[in-house]
């Protein structure tokens, strides 16, 4: 039997009806939806969305396996986005910003009073 999302732990059939709103009908859809569309939808935060998506994918994964822990094909978030390399982006920028005002090269005249 196919499973339905109101299988999943924690999910209603006032989520179903809501989730339905925002064409997510099924296990699959959810599964595959990221963790930012379904927070986008109301009654929905980002750790809950998570929770969700991770759900789904266990019930679609053949049984007797779990979900992979390797985060390897998942999308990066903000948080690994950040890092040493952020870090550096934002200093690089900051130089790239200095002298490139409004007045460049538009000083003070010398010689006149």
């Amino acid at each position: 039997m196919k499973p339905a999302i109101i299988d999943i732990n924690g999910i209603g059939p006032a989520a179903v009806e809501t989730l339905a709103e925002y064409r997510i009908n099924s296990v699959n859809a959810l599964a595959r939806a990221s963790i930012e569309k379904i927070a986008a939808i109301p009654g929905f935060s980002e750790a809950r969305a998570a929770r969700m998506i991770a759900a789904a994918a266990d019930l679609l994964a053949p049984s007797g396996m779990t979900q992979s822990t390797d985060d390897s094909d998942r999308e990066p978030s903000k948080k690994d986005k950040k890092g040493k390399k952020g870090k550096k982006d934002k200093k690089d920028k900051k130089k790239k910003k200095k002298g490139k005002g409004k007045n460049k090269g538009k000083g003070k005249k010398k010689g006149k009073k």
